[in-house]
């Protein structure tokens, strides 16, 4: 794995987590127990600082990043951010699941269970309520999740905690 300081500041990633050796996480990152950070990834808390919380799943291909003295980076438990997601500078509550190459930009908040559809784009100050699906570009929410979706979110996270222990 590639955790690498910057200014000083180098990542705490749990002992329980897992961060494939081709992922890159840098700076002021912290990683929680039993999260993933996947191939190819990239957590680069060089600006301000990233936390991902425990159970929480950061798929191949992601980008998270912040902005300078103004927004920091938080995701919370049990997240599925799927491959190729964008997160910058906003907070995902716990247990969202973010789909494949959506973007989530500065000052955006997902509220908890909150499923973005993939390719979504989540607009900078954008509010997302608790247990809500949201589309397209610019994402707007849709409809309350479904029961079916709220056990896939919880699911999600669950079998790529049990993903990550085949990896090690």
């Amino acid at each position: 794995m590639a955790l690498r300081p910057f200014q000083g500041r180098m990542p705490a990633v749990d002992p329980s987590a897992f961060i494939e050796q081709s992922a890159q996480v840098i700076g002021d990152v912290t990683v929680g127990a039993r999260s993933s950070i996947w191939f190819n990834a990239v957590v680069r808390g060089d600006v301000h600082f990233i936390r991902v919380g425990s159970d929480t799943n950061v798929q191949d291909l992601c980008c998270l990043h912040v902005t300078r003295d103004k927004h920091s980076l938080v995701v919370g438990d049990r997240v599925t951010l799927g491959q190729g997601v964008t997160l910058h500078g906003c907070v995902v509550e716990d247990d969202c699941l973010v789909g494949m190459g959506a973007i989530v930009l500065d000052g955006a908040r997902l509220g908890r269970f909150s499923l973005i559809g993939a390719g979504a784009l989540v607009t900078p100050g954008t509010q997302i309520p608790p247990y809500s699906l949201a589309i397209g570009s610019p994402a707007r929410v849709k409809r309350a999740i479904t029961d079916e979706e709220r056990a896939r979110i919880e699911s999600s996270a669950a079998h790529y905690v049990g993903y990550a222990e085949q990896y090690r």
